[in-house]
């Protein structure tokens, strides 16, 4: 069983770090803007998209096809041939970055003036186009670890990285201000050049301290024969192509959301104002909710894909079957309690977060979405790891469309308007997932348990969902308060949850030995287990 579950360690510890990463990349941005005031945060911001979209063509999809490859090779024990795969990589991620960067910089006026209308974002442009190389550098590394189904060293420099990010972007913002704004905006702009070379350390540090195990393991490997860099190279593209065209496919369904909802809501007989209000609700409050719970499928769905990979390289498909099945089981425990909580909780939730109760409107439909979009992630992981990385591009681009035509269409019917919009994201999600899912079942051999898949989750957010709505409304008429109420009935509502689950056999005692006082919770699963016999 340990073998079956051990990828769920990995996968939490790449969790731990995702929000930890999350949590300071939300929180210096309040302190940023009152420092560097409006302008300087437009400076600041408009360098970020030109940077995001050459960082995302010189690394999307590497970092997985190298873990998939490394983590093949080393089933077989072809020891030699995966320390090969990262070296050709390396050096292929490492000229990729620095033209990209290199481009940056040379077309940095150009961009400025012409683009972006405001010479004065030149500064920041080329402050951050370094980042570009380091970062490039830093995915192969991550790539090796992760094939080598070592999650550690990847979260460690997630986490260095970050926080090497804000000290930066605070102690230049604050030492450039008063050269002009736009030197502030640029010494902000710095700050992931810094957190990416500090990160890209962490990495080189553990790769040469595991430089006696790496020997040993090529002097097990008595195989002569070792694939050429080109047919490496070919074999990278053939599986990260498929992943980069897939990561465009969100943000193309984000501009179509931009260019098709707003228009809709005003030939349903809003004013664009009041359709530019309600726009907002959706995309800028009640979307970035649903990306929440994401964290943790995002890193199963990571540790899915060597996990997978290494069991279908040795032929074995039973263990492959089982890995995929309880990775969708994890992904399900987590996230059904988490729409069923936001859909209970959603117009306290927009209160406590935006004070805007009316923002609650489209959460309440958009947490069914985490289901199908948590759904999507692990399937997706799944399906990489058995060799199939177009098929979730197919899945999510018919999902894109039904999203499409579904925003088009309810978002113009006055009684339905925002909520419209809600519904098609929530439907583009479930289409690409179920498809995935019928897809990953097929290629994988694994079976879909809607017990413990599904029911056992379901009953128990049930349970929590009618407590968390029972308390909230008794907490507020005993004038508790009511973000203190909505607080108060998270923190109740996870227990309720948890204990739930545990009483209805959700959850497998071997499974918790990813998550904290694991041991502390297979005493209680025993105890309960008494109870119940």
């Amino acid at each position: 069983m340990e073998k079956k579950t051990s990828f769920l360690k990995g996968a939490f510890i790449l969790t731990v770090a995702g929000f930890i990463v999350k949590i300071l990349g939300a929180v210096y941005r309040i302190p940023l803007a009152m420092m560097i005031k409006d302008e300087g945060m437009g400076l600041y911001q408009m360098a970020y998209p030109i940077y995001v979209t050459l960082l995302s063509l010189s690394t999307a999809g590497l970092p997985t096809a190298i873990s998939k490859l490394v983590s093949s090779n080393i089933a077989l024990k072809k020891y030699k041939n995966a320390f090969r795969i990262f070296r050709v990589s390396l050096a292929f991620l490492g000229i990729i970055g620095f033209l990209s960067t290199a481009t940056l910089i040379i077309y940095a006026p150009y961009l400025s003036a012409r683009v972006l209308g405001n010479p004065k974002a030149y500064y920041s442009l080329v402050s951050i186009a370094p980042a570009i190389f380091f970062v490039s550098i830093m995915s192969s590394f991550r790539g090796f670890f992760q094939g080598l189904q070592d999650m550690t060293p990847s979260a460690i420099s997630q986490v260095v990285e970050q926080i090497g990010r804000v000290a930066t972007v605070f102690f230049l913002a604050s030492l450039l201000l008063p050269k002009g704004v736009e030197y502030a905006a640029a010494g902000a702009a710095f700050g992931p050049v810094v957190g990416a070379v500090l990160g890209l350390l962490v990495l080189v540090v553990v790769y040469y301290r595991k430089q006696n195990e790496i020997k040993i393991k090529m002097m097990e490997d008595l195989g002569k024969r070792l694939d050429s860099p080109i047919k490496i190279f070919k074999d990278l593209m053939i599986f990260a192509v498929p992943i980069t065209l897939g990561g465009l496919i969100i943000p193309v369904m984000n501009l179509a959301d931009a260019a098709i909802v707003p228009m809709r809501l005003q030939v349903a007989g809003f004013s664009v104002t009041r359709a530019t209000e309600l726009y907002g609700q959706l995309t800028g409050m009640a979307a970035p909710l649903i990306n929440l719970p994401a964290i943790v499928t995002i890193s199963l769905s990571a540790s899915l894909v060597p996990a997978i990979s290494e069991a279908v390289a040795t032929n074995n498909y039973k263990l492959a079957s089982e890995r995929a099945q309880l990775g969708i089981r994890i992904a399900l425990i987590f996230a059904i309690p988490a729409a069923v909580g936001l859909f209970a909780l959603a117009t306290p939730v927009s209160v406590l977060l935006y004070k805007n109760a009316e923002a609650g409107i489209p959460l309440s439909i958009l947490a069914w979405g985490i289901i199908f979009l948590s759904l999507q992630q692990t399937t997706t992981g799944i399906l990489q790891g058995v060799g199939r990385a177009a098929v979730p591009v197919y899945n999510l681009l018919l999902g894109a469309v039904s999203k499409i035509i579904t925003n088009y269409v309810l978002t113009a019917i006055p009684s339905i308007n925002i909520r419209g919009a809600a519904l098609g994201t929530v439907l583009g999600y479930a289409v690409a997932s179920l498809l995935n899912l019928t897809a990953a079942s097929r290629y994988s051999g694994m079976r879909v348990d809607f017990v413990k898949m599904i029911l056992k989750p379901g009953i128990s957010a049930l349970f929590m969902g009618a407590f968390v709505v029972y308390g909230f409304n008794f907490l507020v008429l005993k004038g508790l308060g009511h973000n203190l109420s909505t607080l108060f009935c998270i923190m109740i509502g996870v227990l309720v949850y948890l204990f739930c689950l545990l009483i209805l056999g959700g959850v497998e005692e071997s499974e918790l030995a990813m998550m904290p006082f694991g041991k502390r919770l297979s005493k209680i699963i025993k105890k309960i287990s008494l109870l119940r016999r």
